[in-house]
């Protein structure tokens, strides 16, 4: 995977990045995840993103280059991890919703829990950067120059398995179909709509 392939608006991304690896290679071993769910965001003509209202410095990495990673705090408990889409100077990001743990699963369950389940190791944003190990400090990172947390290519997804949808648990433009996930893949988190839901008008 190359800067080229990111280099589109990140609701045409999204869905491409479905069966792409994310790695991390960490002191205590490596721990990789086949995307399984994600959902775009498209700067400031979206009321959902962090860019909506402009550049500041909390979101200044989804303004470009294609490529790396913003990682920010959700509700002050969990990090949750995007990747960066589109042409630089112009925000656009997609947000990893949920993987499949392919390398690195006791490491992954140490970091999550002995008792979480194979299946739901990196089903929901949060879970997934606590299973890789992502946190604040892999903000802004390349991930594709060989960094510490890398994405690569990995088995093509037929078209047939993929499904689209309603973002999940944001409060504005929550109806764009935007979320693009894996049919009938245990991994994929489920859908809630946000009690602060507004109506919004179609992307």
């Amino acid at each position: 995977m190359n800067v080229e392939d990111l280099a589109h608006p990140a609701e045409e991304v999204a869905p491409e990045l479905l069966g792409a690896v994310l790695t991390h290679e960490t002191p205590e071993g490596t721990v990789s995840v086949t995307i399984t769910e994600t959902e775009a965001y498209s700067g400031t003509a979206d009321p959902a993103s962090h860019a909506y209202r402009g550049k500041t410095p909390r979101n200044a990495v989804m303004f470009g280059p294609a490529g790396h990673l913003y990682v920010y705090r959700s509700h002050g408990l969990h990090w949750c991890a995007n990747i960066v889409t589109g042409t630089e100077g112009v925000a656009s990001a997609v947000l990893i919703r949920a993987g499949r743990v392919i390398e690195g699963e006791d490491l992954a369950r140490k970091w999550r829990g002995d008792k979480v389940e194979s299946p739901r190791l990196a089903r929901g944003p949060g879970n997934l950067c606590q299973a890789l190990g992502v946190t604040a400090e892999h903000n802004g990172t390349d991930l594709l120059t060989g960094a510490a947390v890398t994405l690569s290519e990995g088995e093509p997804v037929p078209a047939a398995l993929i499904r689209v949808g309603p973002r999940v648990g944001v409060s504005r433009a929550h109806d764009w179909q935007h979320r693009f996930y894996l049919a009938g893949d245990p991994t994929v988190s489920a859908y809630r709509l946000s009690p602060r839901a507004m109506p919004s008008a179609g992307a």
